[in-house]
């Protein structure tokens, strides 16, 4: 789609379904929803909303991920089904 030639509806209407389209475990139509329409917040208040909530929403789905890589890594030997939870178990395990 090119946002150039897209009327305004169109333009929000897309924003609009990336944007509820993020709250279904999608955080990546977040992003792109937050870089492909960041020009357009700047004219638009709908948009603006939109975006600013799906760059802070993807940030936050950011910083679970990596909190939970972090600590999985770090404890994953110490739980006792953490090894359950690795899709490839490490060479050398019993």
């Amino acid at each position: 789609m090119d946002l150039n030639r897209a009327s305004e509806e169109d333009k929000l209407k897309v924003c609009r379904y990336y944007f509820y389209g993020g709250f279904l475990f999608l955080p990546w139509l977040w992003i792109v929803n937050a870089v492909w329409f960041f020009n357009e917040s700047r004219t638009n208040s709908k948009i603006r909303s939109m975006v600013i909530v799906s760059a802070l929403g993807a940030v936050v789905w950011m910083a679970a991920l990596i909190a939970w890589a972090i600590i999985y890594q770090n404890n994953r030997a110490d739980w006792e089904n953490g090894d359950k939870l690795a899709v490839v178990i490490p060479r050398g395990y019993e």
